[in-house]
């Protein structure tokens, strides 16, 4: 029997039997319906499944034991296999037997078109272009799908009684599926197009009640409250009644701080504590910001499980049961006394052999060394012992510089597997967007709630992420580990905060314990940033009109990859897919003569770039593949002189091909800056 059989054997022995064929055969509506249900991820899944997910992850990673390449980067163009169907290759990213469901997908950049088949069939159940599949264009709408901070999502689920493939007809993208497998026998609904009729109105049901806003001040069970000015030391306790209940909605407001500076806010929102203890059992220590998945700032959001608002309230709707009695406290670890508000809605609660407490751990470290262009370690955010359900995370990092501080890939391992079933390709992929976004965004499942470097286009201060998990939930029977790898582009000192959230079967234990000390200690403050590299005379790419491009082709300012890389820290970044596609940008220029210099970016993911000026050849053709994995300046590329007689002076950029050696197969190009030297 394989590692991986005997693990799916160890979760399908607990509470699965023969009687599994026999309940309601699992459906696209009603995962639907368990996606929509807050309190069912509060007890272990019945009929239990094992979670997993394949990806596009550097297949050269085999092991711990193999330092030299258990941090390989090259996280695209892997796929299990390629495949011919008739005269079309297609290129396969999940095959799996079931019965089972996929979850989740997701794509830094899809291509092709999208082929799901199920239980063998030769014919997709699915078959749609990629990015319209993710871009809430197909069948399934927002926020079941949608483009989110250069990220592409689905979570529209695809039940399967037999088997699954997953494939594409183009390759050269990153990806990941996220899927589920049941114990053999479960009875499971096929997805298919008749299915996906019959589940339409239901869709879109369930895409409504995901994309409702909340009001976070409703009642939602009977209401405790208390508040009080906090000093330091000392708590604000909820007691939460006695007998079989469940906190159904969590609240918190700070009303003020000694000093209302946002530094002062931010201090309390890491120095003050939730801290749980249900039925004597101790499961919840993690600081107030991070808990409510805000990190050290105020930060207007809301997905499934939480919301922040403008006014600074607080809330969660994790269901937190308990058999006989339940305590929620908010202790002041800081210097300075802190006026809290705090409520708690609590609920009746039928507790049986299912029933698990929610957890949430936390973590910090400072400093951290990153060193460039490599990986440095797994940041573990906690070991888990005992049997439970991992339902997602926060991140919170300060990073000094404006370099790009997330190649790191989640390597989550469940049940002692030596080789973890979770294994991605970024942390911003991990965490549902793409590409090192700086940009702030929201959905159901998972957002990024704050980025100082959003104004900037760059990587530097502290960004907040997180991810919660409702049909990707990740069971576990023994053991769970959860980790994300630390890989920087530029060698400096990082800080890690990390709040993991699971619910577990009483006796749970974890590595995590509670981190006093640090979390008293003065915020870690990123250092103000120098100037930025400027090229003399420089043309900024990212800031020329466009005065045309190519239809489809996505153009950007990209920044975050060094100082100086990119004059002014930004290039202009098109997103070719394919030969022949081009952009033309409008040049300011008075009439002359001019010595034409293009300064451009070299990767591993580009193309081969010619250049005209108003319709004439000029220069050389220019490939920008950097031969290896990594991203660097071209500098000064010479186009010749060119004459501009008034009017507009329309450069066109466009890409003819790519280099024999560029295994990704991309055609990207980037642009930094122009210069135009006068000759006489």
């Amino acid at each position: 029997m394989t590692q991986r059989s005997t693990i799916i054997g160890s979760v399908f022995s607990f509470g699965v039997s023969a009687a599994v064929s026999a309940a309601p055969p699992i459906t696209a509506s009603s995962l639907l319906s368990e996606m929509t249900d807050r309190g069912s991820i509060a007890r272990f899944p019945s009929p239990a499944y094992v979670s997993a997910q394949s990806s596009s992850y550097d297949r050269a990673s085999t092991g711990p034991d193999h330092a030299e390449t258990w941090f390989a980067n090259g996280d695209v163009n892997q796929y299990i296999r390629s495949e011919m169907h008739g005269t079309r290759k297609e290129w396969v990213m999940m095959d799996q037997d079931g019965p089972g469901a996929i979850v989740r997908v997701w794509s830094a950049n899809p291509k092709g078109v999208l082929r799901v088949y199920i239980d063998g069939s030769e014919t997709p159940a699915i078959e749609t272009p990629m990015a319209e599949f993710l871009g809430g264009k197909w069948k399934a709408p927002s926020p079941l799908s949608y483009e989110a901070s250069k990220g592409w999502n689905s979570y529209l689920p695809i039940p399967y009684a037999k088997h699954c493939t997953v494939t594409s007809d183009s390759d050269g993208f990153y990806y990941h599926v996220n899927h589920r497998t049941y114990a053999a026998g479960t009875a499971v609904e096929s997805f298919s197009p008749a299915v996906l009729a019959s589940a339409a109105e239901t869709i879109r049901a369930s895409a409504g009640v995901l994309g409702t806003e909340r009001d976070s001040s409703k009642p939602n069970g009977l209401p405790v409250h208390q508040s009080a000015n906090v000093k330091p030391g000392e708590s604000l306790t909820l007691h939460l009644g006695d007998g079989s209940k469940a906190v159904s909605k969590f609240t918190v407001k700070l009303n003020s701080v000694t000093k209302p500076e946002a530094l002062k806010l931010s201090q309390a929102l890491r120095s003050c504590v939730v801290i749980g203890t249900f039925d004597g059992e101790p499961t919840i220590w993690c600081p107030l910001g991070d808990f409510f998945g805000t990190g050290a700032s105020i930060n207007a959001y809301e997905d499934w499980y939480r919301a922040v608002k403008p006014d600074g309230t607080m809330s969660a709707e994790w269901v937190m049961p308990f058999q006989k009695s339940g305590v929620i406290s908010i202790k002041n670890f800081g210097a300075e006394p802190v006026s809290i508000e705090a409520g708690a809605s609590v609920k009746p609660w039928t507790w049986d052999d299912r029933s698990m407490y929610f957890h949430a751990v936390w973590r910090g470290e400072y400093p951290i060394h990153a060193y460039g262009a490599r990986g440095t370690l797994d940041f573990n955010y906690v070991d888990v012992k005992g049997k439970g359900v991992y339902v997602g995370d926060v991140l919170s990092i300060v990073n000094p510089v404006k370099e790009w501080w997330g190649e790191g890939d989640e390597k989550i391992s469940i049940d002692g597997e030596k080789f973890p079933s979770h294994f991605g390709t970024g942390t911003e992929d991990y965490y549902g967007y793409a590409w090192g976004s700086s940009d702030t965004f929201h959905r159901p499942f998972h957002a990024q709630t704050h980025c100082d470097g959003e104004s900037l286009q760059n990587s530097w201060g502290r960004t907040t992420l997180t991810r919660t998990r409702s049909l990707d939930a990740i069971p576990f029977t023994s053991a769970l580990s959860m980790n994300i790898e630390v890989w920087h582009w530029k060698e400096c000192d990082v800080e890690y905060a990390a709040t993991s959230y699971f619910y577990a079967i009483p006796g749970a234990s974890t590595n995590r314990t509670p981190s006093e000390v640090f979390v008293g200690k003065k915020l870690v403050e990123a250092p103000p940033l120098p100037p930025p590299y400027r090229v003399i005379g420089a043309i900024e790419c990212e800031n020329l009109t466009i005065a045309g491009k190519s239809p489809g082709l996505h153009t950007e300012a990209q920044g975050g990859f060094g100082p100086d890389l990119w004059s002014d820290g930004q290039q202009l970044w098109a997103q070719a897919k394919q030969p022949g596609e081009f952009v033309e940008l409008k040049v300011p220029a008075a009439e002359g003569r001019y010595r034409l210099l293009v300064y451009a970016t070299k990767s591993w993911d580009y193309g081969t770039v010619r250049f005209s000026v108003n319709g004439k050849a000029v220069g050389a053709d220019l490939d920008l593949f950097s031969g290896a994995h990594d991203v660097k300046a071209t500098g000064a590329v010479d186009l010749g002189v060119v004459e501009v007689n008034g009017g507009s002076t329309i450069l066109r950029c466009e890409v003819v091909g790519r280099n024999t050696k560029n295994e990704s197969n991309g055609y990207f190009f980037g642009l930094d800056c122009l210069v135009l030297e006068p000759v006489k």
